[in-house]
């Protein structure tokens, strides 16, 4: 869970032995078809901690190639159908409601909810503008006129992938979820984390080892940017109400090649993961993801998803932080006679020695 101003939310496990398994919960994309191009899939999870009551304030929301559509409503997967979906477009999204504030559960089940009624985009704009769109008409209704402290306002992180058929995906983001690009050799991070750290390095206050420190080599239960809540890049102590995109016009040199707002070349044979922040709530988190090629090394998307929440319920982190767990697995596979997917690594700057 991440929370606003730095209110930690998170139970710290204070054992050395194993933690015990997360409920059991099938792979809710178990019945949905993604076609010939695409092998995904996706679990959610309640927190495992027994220091507080479970209740899986994150979400998923999954739309497969003819239109069948899963996400949590009340903790449990429902399913539905859209009539007029175009076959073969494809839509996936995890979600972390903010524990620290009122109606987390309740704020990413209204974005996944919302997440329905946008049309299959098949532009960056069109996507951007219907998920904009959306985040304002849900802070108003979850607006109080007599509130005004805003940093009580509910909020979600919204990591999502557009996948119109013949086209590459297009990324959207806001808050500190996450989109990893995993080989058998490396793991790279697609997304920047909305988060303080990330919040000085705009303003040239840190550096490029201090930030990958503070976000990857840490955990920092504070958020600076999230879906619904609204963003304190500029004023840590005020909410602006909408979402400022991070791109090449204000992120440092060595974070631009990770716009929240573009398209993404998959490359042949990666593994790519979209989760929340449940998988890296730890004090030393990159010894952990560095098990994730090989983990991840699986022969489908489905069993590289099992292996992960495996690994989580019997080798767990150490000092790990107890979060609820959402993750989605993505493999690409290359169509016969087509050069969708790129044969060579995505075209973005090295990834530090961090990993």
């Amino acid at each position: 869970m991440t929370t606003a101003a730095g209110v930690f939310s998170a139970k710290l496990w204070p054992f050395a032995s194993r933690a015990p398994a997360p409920a059991p919960m099938t792979r809710i994309t178990d019945q949905l078809n993604f076609g010939p191009v695409l092998d995904i899939a996706a679990r959610s999870a309640a927190s495992i901690s027994k220091l507080q009551v479970p209740e899986n304030q994150d979400n998923l929301l999954i739309i497969d190639a003819e239109g069948r559509a899963v996400l949590l409503r009340n903790q449990s997967p429902r399913t539905t159908t859209l009539g007029d979906w175009p076959h073969g477009h494809v839509r996936v999204a995890v979600l972390d409601g903010m524990g620290g504030h009122g109606h987390g559960r309740q704020a990413a089940e209204a974005v996944a909810t919302g997440l329905l009624q946008i049309p299959a985009c098949s532009t960056q704009e069109q996507l951007n503008a219907h998920l904009d769109l959306l985040h304002h008409q849900l802070q108003a209704r979850f607006s109080r006129p007599d509130d005004h402290d805003t940093f009580r306002r509910p909020g979600t992180t919204l990591t999502l992938l557009e996948i119109p058929p013949g086209q590459p995906p297009m990324l959207f983001h806001a808050g500190d979820s996450r989109l990893y690009e995993i080989t058998p050799h490396a793991t790279q991070a697609l997304t920047v984390d909305h988060v303080p750290a990330t919040a000085f390095a705009m303003h040239g206050l840190l550096g490029e080892d201090e930030w990958w420190q503070q976000v990857h080599g840490e955990h920092r239960a504070q958020i600076s940017q999230a879906y619904i809540l609204g963003n304190a890049f500029v004023n840590p102590q005020i909410l602006d109400d909408g979402l400022l995109p991070l791109d090449g016009a204000n992120l440092p040199p060595f974070l631009r090649h990770l716009a929240d707002r573009r398209a993404i070349t998959p490359q042949a044979g990666a593994t790519y993961l979209l989760a929340t922040d449940g998988f890296w709530s730890c004090a030393r988190p990159l010894a952990w993801i560095a098990r994730w090629p090989a983990l991840l090394d699986q022969p489908s998307a489905g069993a590289a998803l099992d292996a992960l929440f495996n690994d989580y319920a019997h080798n767990p982190p150490p000092q790990l932080h107890i979060d609820n767990l959402s993750a989605i697995v993505i493999r690409f596979r290359a169509p016969e006679n087509s050069g969708n997917v790129d044969e060579t690594a995505l075209p973005t700057a090295a990834i530090p020695s961090h990993f």
